[in-house]
């Protein structure tokens, strides 16, 4: 039976309101069960359903409560779907920490309807790109004194944007399995690194492949075995160099999905993934997603592919009006390569 909550908020709002959903999860946190219902974002493969334990959830928001020395009444802004565990971890902050919670519904420019920043929030890069085009909103942006980011890479060029902010940004790590993330990097100031530094109760280790493994009881069961490779320092802080399911194997020479992209990124003036499909030559063929309505020929981008050494020129391009993208807004890998795997070369 729904709330009284989650029916002053159907009433007032609508029922498909953001306010709706606020009241939903709710009602679910309250319902007297141990666990509850996330769902993985599928980013390279199939979303699946997870229930997992209210008070882990409550650990890993004291452990951000902490490390960001957040107090009882600082605002904290949601502008993110509540299906996934990046949305529902905002709320669960709010309520382990006392902070004041400013909904703001899901969109590509959270920072718009503000009247002033909030003390804390969490973005993934899509929204913070945007709020950078408005000046408006960059501004309040650029007041923000916590602003997490996650859900994706933050590439060289938002970081740069981000560099001179007054105020701690921070690039997060973490996973549907963990609750949020389990370690930080700061993307501003004197201490902006590329490697990230684990909260004190999370131990790291390496695969047998070269991939993170995650031992986080506070906030997971179980060992974690990650599909990210990394490499460590001697400080323990970690890299991300890509992802396992991510390499491709061309010719025998395993190129990273995601350092191929990170090369064309200011090479080339529209969205686009890298992917790959079947080869009987190669084994395995790079292939250039790009959202185009026009053409874009291997000779529109000559100079580009260029600057890539050999074997991570990419062999097929396909234009598509939309790159697949998951429900959270990141690449959906798995389509990707379907996509690349059904088209076939011309000629």
């Amino acid at each position: 039976m729904p709330s009284r909550l989650q029916n002053h908020f159907r009433q007032e709002y609508g029922a498909d309101s953001f306010h709706v959903q606020i009241a939903d999860f709710l009602a679910e946190w309250f319902d007297g069960s141990d666990t509850l219902r996330v769902h993985t974002s599928g980013s390279t493969g199939t979303p699946k359903q997870l229930r997992v334990e209210k008070q882990r959830m409550m650990n890993s928001a004291m452990l951000t409560l902490s490390f960001l020395h957040l107090r009882e009444e600082d605002t904290a802004m949601l502008c993110m779907p509540l299906q996934y565990i990046a949305g529902k971890m905002v709320v669960v902050r709010a309520l382990v920490g006392g902070l004041n919670l400013i909904p703001v519904a899901p969109c590509g420019h959270p920072m718009q309807p503000l009247s002033q920043a909030p003390v804390f929030s969490a973005m993934i890069p899509m929204q913070v790109f945007n709020s950078l085009q408005v000046p408006e909103e960059a501004e309040k942006l650029s007041r923000i004194r916590h602003l997490i980011i996650g859900g994706g890479a933050v590439d060289e060029e938002l970081g740069k944007q981000l560099h001179s902010f007054p105020h701690a940004v921070w690039s997060t790590y973490g996973m549907t399995e963990t609750l949020s993330h389990i370690a930080l990097r700061r993307l501003n100031g004197p201490e902006a690194s590329e490697w990230y530094t684990p909260f004190s109760n999370v131990s790291l280790t390496l695969s047998a492949d070269q991939t993170l493994i995650i031992d986080a009881p506070l906030v997971s069961p179980i060992r974690l075995v990650t599909n990210d490779i990394v490499e460590f320092n001697p400080q323990g802080q970690f890299r991300i160099l890509g992802r396992k399911d991510n390499t491709i194997n061309t010719g025998g020479v395993k190129v990273q999905i995601e350092q191929v992209e990170a090369r064309l990124k200011p090479l080339l003036p529209f969205a686009f993934q890298i992917t790959a499909a079947p080869d009987s030559k190669f084994g395995e063929r790079i292939v250039l997603l790009v959202q185009s309505e026009n053409p874009v020929t291997e000779e529109n981008l000559h100079e580009a592919f260029r600057q890539l050494p050999p074997y991570w020129r990419p062999k097929q391009i396909i234009c598509l009006p939309q790159l697949p993208l998951t429900g959270s807004g990141k690449p959906d890998r798995a389509t990707a390569r379907k996509i690349a795997s059904l088209t076939q070369i011309p000629g």
